[in-house]
């Protein structure tokens, strides 16, 4: 039977973090009431953080939602400056940024690595915009023109995917919120305070140029104390493992328990072209959260695959292996031995091993000079990139690289 449409389409959701978010228009409701968004309730916006920060059981619907709030406010400024933004444009950058995450599996960055490879979250997301599209009309497809940069209108996209938006906004202090780590409380209402636009581009007034800096330092501090957490790193790579051993189980003949669509991604090696050309591949991703994957590894800890169920088991019981982090490389001599220690203990093969020791480097860039730079708007009007302000802060320290190596392995005692 069809859905029963809602005649109360003006809707308030009481938010922890912002308070009350108004859904402003009934398409926009009608597009929240989806399926597709709708799973974002079950899929946690942190992954595996909760394993360290427990509080951090907030979802990727909040996010998208908190997102909006803020460029609802966005759009607000900037009309207050004097900048036309239709009644229609609002309403696209909106569903934009509402489904600018739609594309995100459970554990988005792990299942990238093997379960749906060779195809980003950004694509798989303007997939999913353009099959509502078929069902919303016009309103999706000028959302599409924005989330792919394609609009007349630049600082729309801007709003949505830039080094200043409103998806980096909500998250680092939603992430921060419910992590309990405030180092990730930014300023939100006064940098889109500070908004403006310029030549048909997205700009930070002057004056805002300090809360700049504060938004940038927290983006690193929060990477290394929530995202890229040891902790986190560890449990994250053994989750990535698990579905690559599954995988290459299931493609080698193995009978595996797993959801039909969660199925249909280990048996299926799906490039991105399968995901534009068959509507299989989008729909069984569509049917994929946070439960499929968590169903699959509590049934996988009695495998008789050794490999497999130590995986399965150590998660489920929050047993994660040891891992140490360096600012440099580790020896080939260390990685060796850990290597041989973890094979003899268990009887494995050097494939195996694989599975079982990980030897990586993370990377943290809070700023990338390389990519559209933050611009400000001086108050004579000229135009400056952030860098170039460094008089007033150190931005070109921010903007390097940190590179730290780390080296994750059971912890078996020699």
């Amino acid at each position: 039977m069809p859905k029963e449409k809602s005649t109360n389409k003006n809707k308030l959701i009481n938010d922890p973090v912002y308070g009350f978010i108004t859904i402003p228009d009934e398409i926009i409701f009608d597009v929240i009431e989806h399926p597709f968004v709708q799973r974002l309730r079950r899929i946690l916006q942190l992954g595996l953080t909760h394993l360290v920060y427990p509080g951090a059981m907030h979802t990727r619907f909040n996010h998208v939602l908190g997102a909006m709030h803020l460029m609802r406010t966005a759009i607000s400024t900037i009309r207050r400056k004097g900048h036309s933004v239709s009644k229609n444009e609002e309403r696209a950058v909106l569903l934009a940024i509402l489904l600018h995450d739609i594309g995100h599996g459970p554990f988005s960055h792990a299942l990238e690595y093997d379960i749906v490879s060779g195809v980003t979250h950004e694509e798989i997301s303007s997939l999913f915009i353009k099959k509502l599209a078929n069902e919303f009309g016009s309103d999706l497809d000028e959302a599409l023109l924005i989330f792919q940069n394609k609009h007349p209108k630049k600082f729309l996209y801007e709003l949505v995917s830039s080094q200043l938006d409103m998806d980096r906004l909500d998250y680092l202090n939603r992430d921060s919120f419910y992590t309990g780590v405030s180092e990730g409380i930014i300023g939100s209402e006064r940098l889109i305070d500070m908004l403006n636009v310029s030549n048909g581009q997205l700009v930070l007034e002057e004056k805002g140029i300090y809360s700049v800096e504060k938004f940038i330092i927290a983006r690193r501090l929060m990477y290394w104390q929530v995202y890229m957490h040891k902790t986190v790193v560890a449990a994250e790579y053994m989750l990535i493992h698990v579905l690559r051993r599954a995988k290459y189980l299931v493609q080698q003949g193995e009978k595996l328990f797993a959801s039909p669509s969660l199925s249909y991604f280990l048996s299926n090696n799906i490039s991105k072209e399968v995901f534009e050309t068959d509507d299989k591949a989008l729909l069984n991703f569509a049917n994929i959260d946070d439960n499929d994957i968590w169903l699959g590894i509590k049934v996988w800890q009695k495998s008789d695959d050794f490999v497999l169920s130590t995986l399965s088991k150590a998660l489920i019981q929050r047993k994660l292996f040891k891992i140490e982090i360096s600012s440099s490389p580790f020896s080939k001599e260390t990685v060796k031995k850990i290597r041989n220690r973890v094979e003899d203990a268990y009887g494995l093969s050097t494939k195996e091993v694989n599975y079982l020791v990980y030897d990586k480097v993370l990377s943290n860039n809070a700023y990338s000079s390389t990519k559209q730079n933050i611009m400000l708007l001086k108050k004579n009007g000229e135009i400056i990139d952030l860098p170039s302000a460094s008089d007033n802060l150190n931005i070109s320290a921010l903007a390097k690289p940190v590179e730290k190596y780390f080296l994750c392995y059971p912890n078996i005692q020699a």
